[in-house]
């Protein structure tokens, strides 16, 4: 699954649209709209399919969470991204940002983000491990929509023990994660895949395996 990321979330348009209506909301109200936004990150960490997130330009507010919790990030050199809401009074706590950032580019600098709500560029970005690759703008979509294709040929099943998997570990001792992962919740399942007897079959052969997601 690709999917784009960009736009500014605290535009003239936003404010108007989004925040000028949180600001006459009662507490049910916003507790209701904050869980909304919330469940749209679980979504997106929940899907079984690996998700890329192709990032040109500005990448702000809920644009750059929306980022932040995909699997694979690719941009442009243009890519900012910002985790703003200080800049309109709120927490950076929002969508799980002070859960999931962290883990990705360092405490030290997602707190620097989350604080400050200063841009990332995309040099920073790509050494602190937040892009996995920096691409040509003409070529975005088209090395996006190619890492995903050959996500897609893969042994999708297993994807999506990998990615359950990682979202798991997170917060597992190391000797507990060994553990789940050689037990049926992970690997043990599958070996017992279609797919893992053609892979040694074309292995055996010494041809390219075709899976089939089974």
């Amino acid at each position: 699954m690709v999917t784009g990321a960009g736009g500014n979330f605290c535009s003239g348009g936003d404010v108007h649209e989004i925040i000028g209506p949180l600001t006459r909301m009662a507490m049910p109200e916003l507790l209701a709209f904050t869980r909304m936004t919330g469940d749209l990150v679980k979504a997106r960490r929940h899907c079984p399919q690996p998700v890329i997130a192709a990032v040109d330009g500005v990448c702000a507010g809920a644009g750059a969470i929306m980022a932040m919790a995909s699997d694979i990030r690719f941009a442009t050199p243009a890519a900012k991204t910002a985790f703003l809401f200080t800049r309109v009074g709120l927490a950076g706590a929002d969508m799980g940002a002070c859960a999931i950032l962290p883990r990705i580019i360092g405490q030290g600098r997602a707190a620097d983000l989350l604080f400050s709500g200063r841009s990332m560029s995309a040099d920073e970005g790509e050494r602190w491990g937040f892009f996995n690759r920096i691409v040509a703008p003409e070529e975005l979509l088209a090395d996006a929509q190619a890492y995903a294709a050959m996500l897609a040929a893969g042994p999708t099943f297993a994807h999506g023990i990998t990615k359950n998997q990682l979202e798991m570990e997170w917060a597992m001792p190391v000797e507990t994660a060994v553990e789940a992962e050689a037990q049926a919740q992970a690997q043990a399942i599958c070996m017992r895949t279609k797919d893992f007897e053609r892979a040694y079959h074309a292995f055996a052969a010494k041809r390219k395996p075709v899976f089939e997601g089974d």
